[in-house]
């Protein structure tokens, strides 16, 4: 995302199917120049999930919700207008009406020239779409009792928009005294990591759009049978994202010699934050920290790692070390192999593609041919069609379901530091559907 703010951003997908974004990106080193994996998976983008008969509690809306992109260089403009409207994401004060459109007018053509150079657009709703519906066609199998489970996206920024999902979900029968009496839905962050700035950002649009479309406007009450809402806020240790990340190291570790195979770096990359928000007390460096653990116990420790921040936007302080500086401090120490390892994204899109790809490793390059040095800066694939991963999520729903929690304990506490009255009142909001959530008492899948 601030790669976006800082300078250009790339792209990947114009209007292509997820099929067609995994031809490119296995075949076209300019598309992936640097990303290694030892398989792909076909992405091509399951059919709505249905069944003849329904769980006695079913069906259940499974709502993946993340940032977005836009799919196309012609939709940048309004993902840039979007991004730069929300102070959780980028707080400007009392001048965001002001100042968020002036900034986003004045880096719509470098953003797009960006999005140009990696392909045309952005692939994550085509893998958000994918990694939902499959994740979804096992939910059918391993809880039926909460089946049939339907797959929605809602992007913050991008199509599908928060407010177009909740309006499928309302011509879909859930909710407003509907077909399903109201329905069961569960939102689930793709944001493994929690942070006020991402989740709840996500959260705190479902919560306004909520009010706007389940609320009586005189009495200011729910209408009778709202969706029945419950929140998967933050997954940051869950063994299958961390067994995922872990495959995807050793088959990058495997391109190395065998003998400088454990001496390679690891840099775990995370999008930074600025200190401000670090110091209000927000949860999202811990959490990221958390999952980098998980994984090099899970690998033995046996390579040396950092975990490092990218995307730092304007000259306030940031969460650092920055992965850029961070690769040419080595290399000037001599360090030439290095793995860069997404750690807080769910799939491919513009801080992997264009910020990792094309800018750390491109500089990377140059700066060892410069130096007369073999340049071993490479990166591990993304989680995209993962199917660990994916099995990953769907057992996330399900314990989630099992168990009927409304939300992580966690969820309810607010940032030490946090003076937002909307993000008390959509915690109190998320929290508060407790009651009106049953646990099923079934045993998790394995």
């Amino acid at each position: 995302m601030a790669n976006i703010l800082r300078q250009p951003v790339r792209t990947l997908t114009k209007s292509a199917s997820p099929s067609e974004v995994l031809r490119l990106t296995s075949t076209s080193r300019r598309w992936q120049p640097h990303s290694l994996t030892s398989k792909r998976y076909n992405a091509s983008v399951a059919p709505p999930v249905t069944q003849n008969a329904v769980g006695k509690e079913g069906p259940t809306a499974v709502v993946f919700m993340n940032m977005g992109g836009p799919s196309t260089v012609g939709e940048v403009g309004d993902f840039l207008s979007r991004l730069f409207a929300d102070g959780d994401l980028i707080p400007l004060g009392p001048l965001q009406s002001y100042l968020g459109p002036l900034i986003s007018r004045r880096r719509t053509p470098k953003i797009q020239k960006q999005y140009s150079d990696i392909g045309g657009g952005s692939p994550i709703r085509k893998w958000s779409e994918y990694q939902a519906s499959e994740a979804c066609k096992i939910l059918d199998r391993i809880s039926p009792s909460t089946a049939p489970h339907k797959p929605y996206v809602a992007f913050r920024y991008a199509k599908p928009l928060t407010e177009e999902t909740y309006e499928a979900l309302l011509s879909d029968g859930f909710g407003r005294g509907g077909k399903h009496e109201g329905g069961r839905a569960v939102a689930f962050s793709q944001y493994p990591q929690y942070s006020c700035s991402t989740t709840g950002s996500s959260l705190n649009e479902l919560w306004k759009w909520r009010n706007r479309l389940e609320m009586k406007k005189e009495e200011n009450e729910e209408e009778e049978g709202t969706i029945r809402w419950s929140v998967i806020d933050r997954w940051p240790t869950h063994p299958k994202l961390v067994e995922a990340v872990c495959q995807n190291i050793e088959t990058a570790l495997a391109t190395y010699p065998a003998e400088q195979r454990d001496k390679v770096v690891l840099l775990f990359s995370a999008h930074s934050l600025p200190m401000s928000v670090v110091n209000r007390g927000d949860p999202y460096p811990s959490e990221v920290a958390a999952t980098v653990h998980a994984v090099q116990s899970r690998l033995g420790f046996r390579n040396p790692h950092r975990l490092v921040w990218q995307s730092q936007v304007g000259p306030s302080a940031w969460l650092g070390a920055q992965t850029s500086d961070t690769v040419k401090n080595y290399i000037n120490k001599g360090l030439t192999d290095m793995v860069l390892v997404p750690i807080a994204f769910t799939s491919d899109h513009i801080e992997t593609l264009y910020e990792l790809d094309l800018e750390v490793i491109g500089e990377a390059e140059e700066l060892c041919h410069k130096a007369g040095l073999e340049c071993g800066v490479k990166r591990a694939e993304s989680l995209n069609g993962n199917m660990t991963f994916i099995e990953g999520l769907a057992d996330l729903v399900n314990v989630h379901l099992q168990e009927g929690r409304a939300c992580s304990p966690l969820m309810d506490l607010r940032c030490p530091g946090c003076k937002s009255e909307r993000c008390r009142e959509q915690k109190k909001f998320f929290a508060g559907m407790q009651d009106r959530i049953p646990a099923l008492g079934a045993t998790p899948a394995a």
